[in-house]
């Protein structure tokens, strides 16, 4: 795939050693020419110094083979133009880093198809953690109405032990949780399935409502009371 980065401060260039590593083809443009250097000396990147909204320069960057335009600039008023500029010149897929929410609507107008503010993303994670100390790590996702998060199993947890179907059809289990991964022990996820063991001291990756966390918590940590005490296990 093709990736055009408008701005490699930080983060820019981050996403760009990123997808450079997972085989993308990836061209960053800015206008600081010690960073359009180092990203080529250091990573091969593929580098150009310059105002990321000027046609000319997009246009020498090969905007119009890009399967995706990403737009990280400092201001949004710029992204806005990169964004317009890209579609203009054909790129498949437009993406902004909103840094001022009062542009999502402009952008929206824009046709701008993926919209990321950096703002919502740390709010998300950090209101999360704070209000659930059980939460290991949490996004939010959508319009902030839901949460994917992980948590682990105590070992004496009334699901411990327990297939996901059971679990998912046991009395109190909250209606908008969902199972999206579970972790085996050297670390990596597989999807779950219905006959899929949810072990004690196993840790779940989970999507709920985010005004429902609280309860999903709770659900899942509850103790067996053949083990700890606590409420039944789950029927």
């Amino acid at each position: 795939m093709r990736v055009l980065i408008a701005g490699a401060g930080r983060a820019g260039l981050s996403v760009a050693v990123h997808l450079a590593k997972m085989g993308h083809e990836v061209t960053i443009v800015d206008r600081d020419e010690s960073i359009a250097n180092s990203a080529f000396e250091r990573h091969g990147l593929v580098s150009l110094v310059g105002d990321a909204t000027d046609a000319g320069l997009l246009k020498e960057a090969e905007v119009a083979r890009a399967d995706v335009v990403v737009a990280m600039l400092r201001r949004d008023a710029d992204n806005l133009a990169v964004a317009l500029l890209a579609q203009a010149a054909g790129a498949k897929r437009v993406m902004v880093r909103m840094r001022d929410p009062d542009y999502r609507g402009v952008y929206v107008r824009a046709g701008v198809h993926r919209i990321l503010s950096e703002i919502d993303v740390f709010i998300g994670a950090m209101g999360t953690a704070i209000e659930h100390p059980g939460v290991r790590h949490a996004m939010v996702l959508g319009a902030g109405e839901s949460v994917a998060f992980e948590i682990d199993i105590p070992a004496d947890s009334a699901v411990a032990g327990r297939p996901v179907s059971v679990i998912a059809g046991s009395a109190g289990f909250p209606a908008s949780c969902v199972f999206a991964g579970l972790y085996r022990a050297d670390g990596r996820i597989e999807g779950p399935r219905g006959s899929s063991i949810v072990a004690g001291g196993a840790t779940v990756l989970l999507v709920a409502a985010r005004d429902e966390l609280a309860d999903v918590i709770a659900f899942f940590h509850r103790r067996d009371p053949g083990i700890g005490g606590g409420q039944d296990r789950p029927r």
